[in-house]
């Protein structure tokens, strides 16, 4: 039977908005570019009950990660930090936000880095995204130990589904996803042949755009971004076509010029206003002379109010579910495939993170046997003549002391951790360190919990 185990464990919570139930308006003013993620987990961790934070920030999807001292109170602290950063009133960012704890978080962002909760099932963009959060996270104060762990455990599970099912055959990207859109969206009498095309940016996700437009017999298109660098690669890469380079001052005048454009930057801020597309001339008759926008951004590259004027037609990255819809069935099948390893590896994870409840008892046996060692080697030392030490001497000496601290450490250590690779249960492991603590008098702590807010609260200002 399991020694009780009262210390109060602390909670990984995930608060988030999904493309799911969240529209673009509101996921754009959360939007966290990926320069002020590191700010963004600063400021979360000031907060009095969150010890831990990371945020993961994408066109679908805004969501913070914490590991909380207190789950009511950090939800609280969270969602108004949400709500001053975004200028959105709490009242109603609580409407639309989920809220996730422990096991179940970590079921979700297993299911995200898989792929399984994108608009566009089985995408290897979000896995992409995953990895860039850990990157961005390293060395950062607040990227903890269970976040980070999470986050990389994330990208194991991900590469893991990706290969073991056929989750990713013949998936439609979002980039893929993006120009179906607006072919489905062209009048009857144009073609994506004659129709003239405007990209607006260089990046990947735009080439890939490219690609895609280029894979539907495009021959010429334009492409505007702010260095020709970018898009002579992308030429350099992509043959049989003629891709036209514009800077970034001549963007209106390539919009005036185009029937479809394309835009997706990294602008905190809309590109192009209603007052900017009033003033240019109608799309082409093929058209039906309304211009079309497709634009992923988000926040939006493309004003919402532009939607008003008659001579345009506007579509984000929302209106994709339209064109993801289909093959509904066989992407149950491959789910279901992909849950059996989520499951497996989920398992895994929460078992390291329970286990990581006997690190302080593993840290102070080892100080305590390190005390020991050192006082029997001194008092070893202590028994000879000046000229039986040297240094050759002591470490030998040394090492032999070591040597046989670190041999009846070994047993103990192993069964103070579980990583769900064996047949050890997580209560067995406790038990043994209850055992320990016991045995070699190392439990000091009456309320780790209260100590942790405590510390908080005295650290501020």
């Amino acid at each position: 039977m399991m020694v009780g185990y009262t210390k109060e464990n602390s909670s990984l919570v995930v608060i988030g908005l999904s493309v799911h139930t969240t529209p673009v308006e509101l996921r754009e003013k959360l939007a966290i570019p990926e320069a002020e993620w590191p700010r963004a987990i600063g400021e979360l961790c000031g907060l009095n009950h969150i010890e831990e934070a990371v945020v993961l920030s994408t066109c679908n999807r805004m969501e913070i990660y914490v590991v909380a001292l207190s789950q009511h109170r950090g939800i609280k602290e969270v969602t108004e930090w949400m709500s001053s950063t975004s200028g959105i009133p709490a009242s109603e960012l609580s409407q639309y936000l989920f809220l996730l704890y422990n096991k179940d978080a970590t079921q979700h962002l297993f299911e995200v880095s898989a792929g399984l909760d994108s608009l566009v099932m089985g995408e290897g963009q979000i896995l992409a995204q995953v990895k860039q959060v850990v990157k961005a996270g390293q060395g950062v104060n607040g990227f903890g130990r269970n976040v980070s762990g999470l986050f990389k455990h994330a990208i194991t599970v991900g590469k893991r589904v990706r290969t073991e099912t056929n989750i990713s055959a013949g998936a439609v990207s979002v980039s893929s996803a993006t120009v179906e859109l607006a072919v489905m969206k062209l009048p009857d009498q144009a073609s994506h042949g004659n129709a003239r095309m405007l990209v607006i940016g260089a990046c990947k996700m735009r080439k890939l755009v490219i690609k895609h437009l280029v894979a539907k017999g495009c021959k010429k298109m334009v492409v505007v971004n702010r260095t020709e660098e970018r898009v002579s690669a992308i030429c350099d890469e992509i043959n049989d076509v003629e891709i036209i380079y514009k800077p970034l001052s001549d963007m209106l005048e390539c919009v005036g010029e185009a029937d479809v454009v394309f835009t997706s930057t990294a602008s905190e801020n809309p590109l192009i206003l209603k007052q900017h597309v009033k003033e240019l001339p109608f799309a082409s008759e093929e058209m039906g002379r309304k211009r079309l926008f497709v634009d992923i951004s988000v926040p939006r590259n493309v004003g919402s109010c532009i939607d008003d004027l008659e001579s345009v037609k506007v579509y984000n990255v929302d209106n994709l579910k339209e064109e993801v819809a289909a093959n509904k069935e066989d992407r149950l099948r491959k789910a279901m495939e992909a849950q059996v390893i989520i499951g497996e590896e989920s398992g895994q994870f929460e078992a390291w993170r329970d286990s990581l409840e006997t690190v302080p008892t593993i840290k102070k046996l080892r100080a305590y046997a390190e005390r020991l060692r050192i006082a029997e080697v001194e008092k070893c030392l202590g028994k000879m003549s000046d000229e039986d030490i040297n240094k050759k001497t002591q470490k030998v000496v040394d090492d032999l002391g070591r040597g046989i601290v670190n041999k009846m450490l070994h047993g103990p250590m192993q069964h103070l951790r579980c990583d769900g690779s064996d047949s050890r249960t997580l209560s067995e492991t406790l038990e043994n360190m209850h055992a320990l603590n016991r045995m070699f008098g190392l439990e000091t702590e009456v309320s780790v919990l209260e100590q942790k807010i405590r510390a908080k609260v005295e650290q501020k200002p």
